[in-house]
């Protein structure tokens, strides 16, 4: 159902921690001057993928950069939780103990290292993740490279090595900012099937993606944000079935 940004609001900050395995609660988020993120609150239940949707500049990644911490966490307020702890309170390293890991639209693979020795570094800080082998079973591609330098991958191989690297670390909530962007349909399929993998381990995931529809194909359910609000809160398959939704805050 469609919400106005009161009604999306208006559930208590306690009833969100209560009843959902992540949430937020009226997050703001700036970007130099400009007010970005304007009161954004939802829940997500534990294993639960999230397409978080709406048209350039509506906030998607400053929401996502916020609840990883990562933008100067003095000047965005508001509350975030993850399994009852209060994530708004940690610096981005914290929260990445913590269990949030964001995997950036730009990827980040450091030059210079192969693709195992990308895994291995971002193993060495404390709590680890997936083991290499456990790894390599879900990234096959990456098996094969493994001894290749990580930013000679194509653009799909350097996306699964970014997912694979947030994997390395132990992982709760995954934040995907555009994991399509640039990629041709077959590694697009075969990114969606790991996705689905990790959802079977008992990954929370929030995508951010322009491509709405491939990104509904693989939610639970969907966020659109419009302005730095919540316009919509609903399952993915009733943006799917609302041509005027679909229209209005997405223009698909």
């Amino acid at each position: 159902m469609t919400m106005d940004a009161e009604t999306a609001q208006g559930a208590s900050a306690a009833d969100q921690k209560e009843s959902a395995y992540f949430s937020c609660r009226d997050i703001h988020a700036y970007y130099g001057e400009s007010y970005i993120v304007q009161g954004v609150s939802f829940g997500i239940a534990e294993s639960e993928i999230v397409a978080l949707l709406g048209r350039n500049g509506a906030g998607k990644t400053s929401t996502l950069r916020t609840i990883a911490r990562m933008d100067n966490p003095s000047l965005n307020v508001g509350e975030i939780y993850l399994n009852g702890k209060a994530i708004h309170k940690l610096s981005d390293y914290q929260a990445a103990r913590e269990g949030i890991q964001l995997v950036p639209e730009d990827r980040r693979i450091i030059p210079g290292l192969t693709v195992e020795e990308n895994l291995v570094l971002a193993q060495i800080a404390e709590p680890k993740g997936w083991e290499l082998d456990r790894i390599y079973d879900h990234f096959p591609r990456l098996a094969e490279r493994r001894k290749q330098e990580g930013v000679t991958l194509s653009g799909g191989e350097q996306q699964m090595l970014s997912v694979a690297r947030a994997l390395a670390r132990e992982i709760k909530l995954l934040l995907l900012d555009e994991p399509y962007e640039g990629l041709a349909p077959t590694i697009v399929h075969e990114i969606e099937k790991i996705l689905q993998e990790v959802k079977q381990a008992g990954i929370t995931t929030i995508i951010v993606e322009q491509n709405a529809v491939a990104a509904l194909k693989l939610a639970d359910s969907a966020i659109i944000l419009d302005t730095g609000q919540v316009a919509f809160t609903g399952s993915a398959q009733e943006v799917l079935d609302n041509e005027e939704l679909r229209h209005e805050y997405l223009a698909i």
